[in-house]
């Protein structure tokens, strides 16, 4: 305890290191007989060390669900710490009728269309999504916390990669961007950090979701071929210190002398 006033004391802060991804962006649904959905952006992807928290404050935690394949693909939801860190959902993927990207955390790829922007990534936490040049007929890929999503040429473009983080102990990538949706028998890759594959109309396959807790964004379709939806994001704290209660049971582990808490779902944590 450090005396701050006569009479008066507090506790001094705990410093801490967090990583807050959002929910990843839903793939383009299906699209058209001529062309492929773009895929999902990934969600926004924060982190940083020696955050100076109140003693005996409770700190609200939200982790934000991936959005929904859709047309054009529905954004991911914000995930946050308190009011101290907040990351950006990813876009969602375009459509032939709606081509451009959302923008987002990691902007959605665009899809086939003579307007085939790629979304635009938040500074600071994912990149831009992949455009796709006029007359082609597949999908671009979801940016990702680490690199914009490809654009689509003779196949479709894989997502973006994400980033990796070594705070559980373990370095892990999340926030990979979506594949877009193809139809040349090639089903392009989702990002390395939970991106989802795009659809593949040749093949018969659909797309793929973002995994879940990692903020990837989903694959994009293509007709027939349905997109995917975006993964759930996530929140993790590391301290020094444990806490003294937590809601909404969060992974509980330990790593290099700090106790860590891992939010798979929103609750909170007082230390």
């Amino acid at each position: 305890m450090q005396a701050i006033a006569a009479g008066t004391w507090q506790s001094p802060p705990v410093l801490v290191s967090y990583l807050v991804v959002a929910g990843g962006g839903g793939g383009g649904f299906k699209s058209s007989e001529t062309s492929g959905a773009g895929g999902g952006g990934a969600g926004g992807y924060l982190s940083g060390s020696s955050l100076s928290l109140t003693s005996a404050t409770t700190y609200t935690v939200t982790v934000g669900g991936g959005g929904p394949a859709s047309s054009p693909g529905t954004n991911g939801n914000t995930s946050s710490f308190g009011s101290l860190v907040s990351s950006v959902g990813g876009g969602g993927g375009g459509t032939r009728f709606t081509a451009i990207g959302q923008n987002g955390g990691s902007g959605g790829g665009g899809a086939a269309s003579p307007t085939n922007g790629g979304g635009t990534g938040t500074s600071g936490q994912g990149n831009n999504g992949g455009t796709t040049g006029s007359g082609i007929g597949r999908g671009s890929g979801g940016g990702g916390a680490g690199a914009a999503g490809d654009p689509a040429t003779g196949t479709g473009g894989d997502g973006g990669v994400g980033l990796a983080s070594s705070i559980t102990g373990s370095s892990v990538y999340r926030a990979g961007g979506g594949g877009g949706g193809a139809n040349n028998g090639a089903q392009p890759a989702g990002g390395n950090g939970g991106g989802g594959a795009g659809a593949d109309l040749t093949l018969g396959v659909d797309a793929v979701a973002g995994t879940a807790n990692t903020g990837g964004g989903g694959g994009g379709g293509f007709w027939f071929q349905t997109g995917g939806t975006g993964g759930s994001g996530v929140v993790i704290i590391s301290s020094p210190s444990a806490a003294a209660s937590t809601t909404g049971s969060p992974t509980v582990t330990t790593s290099g002398g700090n106790t860590i808490y891992q939010f798979n779902s929103s609750g909170s944590i007082t230390f």
